[in-house]
């Protein structure tokens, strides 16, 4: 594939970034994508591997081999249709994805591997300024309906399919924007929401039919951290659904966030990441947001390490953060991966986001102990500080490091730590059983894929899965998808 001595010639080129000082300005998109010559130099890279290892790699299971090939020859319409094969949405994975099939990379072993991801981003790019991606309808309608609940990147890949596949579909949606935690996770500045709206039209071509501000069984806001960025206009019962439909899709995400109960935690000024990022996106869009959290003017503490503290430090960063500090109770890890010891497998290393980039002090091994307050009002006071301790990861159990307590100014904290499941009233209304972890509990298998112990109700995603990447929630919103069609048609020509 690709230029047979290309990975010999060709070193990896890195998209480019927009300077810092220009982009913490605003909340557009700063990534510039690879340019025509640099992509097919890209794609020229790709070594005639035998076992192309980033395709098992890829959760989608992309046909990468083959769509870096076509870049190379300058044929780009028919790696979209590659590409498009079995990626419902690259334009979303090709900009916020972390790339494992880049790990899988043969090439990875002993030198940088293939820009996958940055060919896919150029591919996707490509094929909307050239009209290729059109609206798809199914020749033939199967009489049969289908309701898809939520409108994430799961609920998404399934409705699409499903549609596809000639059946009527319905996804309800809470909030008053379709895209799930696509529209009020991520933030703007990596994933423009003009993207989500190009998909829905296209899907509305498709004959896919959108109902927003409507909640499905439960209360909104339940748990800590889910909460609905608009009020709900409308609720319809699981009963409902059920007998409206012929299948219904569970396909939320895992809304409740990992909470941090330790002294002070009570005390104002220490919020949710999931409280602030979405409130920023629906300011973006226009929208008048009621007690705004802003960390202008404020030393800012990020608690958590993972791809939501680093939204957190982007966003902190643009609203003119006086300094920004992210916390990880987890040791910090190798700059450099061992690849022979750790390949194809996804690797431990210490990553720096882009945001990263835009100024914060990180700190590792470091667990929070107390929420100090102003002293203003008793419990109803401010945050003006933390107090932590180091500790040491021995056995499985964080030990405490002594001597190493310390304070740390905070004005704003930020809780981003990950989240635990879905919202548990849905899973209740519909009657469906729960895994240990408070997931929807559905199994994998062949036999029974995607389906709960209620007749006619699947679920995929994060409410199966539990918290995780867009690209796994288009995997089993796809696999979803086949396995409704082949529960309501006796089989399915849909890809697995």
């Amino acid at each position: 594939m690709g230029k047979i001595t290309g990975f010999l010639e060709f070193d990896r080129i890195e998209e480019g970034h927009t300077p810092v000082a220009e982009r913490v300005t605003n909340y557009k998109e700063f990534v510039i994508g690879l340019t025509e010559d640099q992509a097919r130099q890209q794609g020229a890279r790709c070594m005639d591997c035998g076992t192309p290892f980033c395709s098992s790699g890829c959760p989608v299971n992309n046909i990468i081999p083959d769509f870096n090939d076509l870049v190379y020859r300058n044929d780009w319409k028919n790696a979209f249709t590659v590409l498009d094969s079995t990626n419902n949405f690259p334009e979303f994975t090709g900009r916020i994805c972390p790339a494992p099939c880049e790990a899988a990379c043969v090439l990875n072993i002993n030198s940088d591997p293939v820009g996958i991801k940055s060919i896919e981003h150029a591919i996707i790019d490509r094929a909307w300024a050239e009209g290729w991606v059109v609206p798809r309808p199914a020749a033939r309608k199967t009489g049969k309906a289908v309701a898809v609940v939520g409108s994430g990147p799961s609920g998404l890949a399934a409705a699409q399919q499903l549609a596809r596949a000639g059946h009527a579909v319905t996804v309800f949606e809470k909030n008053d924007r379709i895209g799930g935690l696509l529209r009020y996770g991520i933030p703007d500045f990596k994933l423009d929401k003009s993207h989500i709206d190009k998909r829905v039209a296209q899907m509305q071509g498709e004959g896919v039919v959108f109902r927003t501000g409507v909640l499905v069984g439960g209360l909104p806001g339940e748990g800590p951290g889910a909460k609905v960025t608009n009020l709900s206009r409308e609720t319809v019962s699981a009963a409902q659904l059920m007998q409206e439909f012929d299948a219904v899709v569970l396909a939320g995400g895992a809304e409740h966030s990992r909470d941090l109960p330790v002294p002070g935690r009570e005390l104002d000024g220490i919020h949710f990441a999931m409280e602030m990022l979405p409130q920023q996106n629906r300011a973006n869009a226009g929208d008048k947001v009621q007690e705004a959290i802003s960390a202008k003017g404020k030393h800012v503490i990020v608690i958590g390490g993972g791809d939501t503290g680093s939204d957190c430090v982007g966003t902190s960063n643009r609203h003119g953060a006086l300094s920004v500090m992210q916390f990880e109770v987890m040791p910090m890890p190798p700059e450099h991966e061992n690849g022979p010891l750790t390949w194809p497998y996804w690797p431990i290393k210490l990553r720096t986001s882009s945001s990263h980039e835009e100024g914060v002090q990180r700190e590792f091994a470091i667990a929070t102990k107390t929420f100090v307050g102003d002293g203003k009002g008793g419990k109803t006071g401010k945050v003006k500080a933390l107090r932590t301790v180091q500790v040491q990861l021995q056995d499985g159990k964080f030990n405490e490091v002594p001597g190493t307590e310390k304070e740390w100014p905070a004005d704003l904290v930020l809780l981003a730590m990950g989240f635990t499941n879905p919202v548990a009233s849905v899973l209740e209304a519909f009657g469906v059983a729960k895994d240990a972890r408070g997931n929807a509990k559905a199994t994998t298998d062949l036999k029974g894929c995607y389906t709960t112990n209620v007749n006619k109700v699947f679920a995929a995603g994060d409410m199966r899965r539990g918290q995780s990447l867009v690209v796994w929630a288009i995997r089993e919103g796809r696999q979803a998808a086949r396995a409704v069609d082949e529960f309501l048609m006796g089989s399915s020509d849909l890809p697995r």
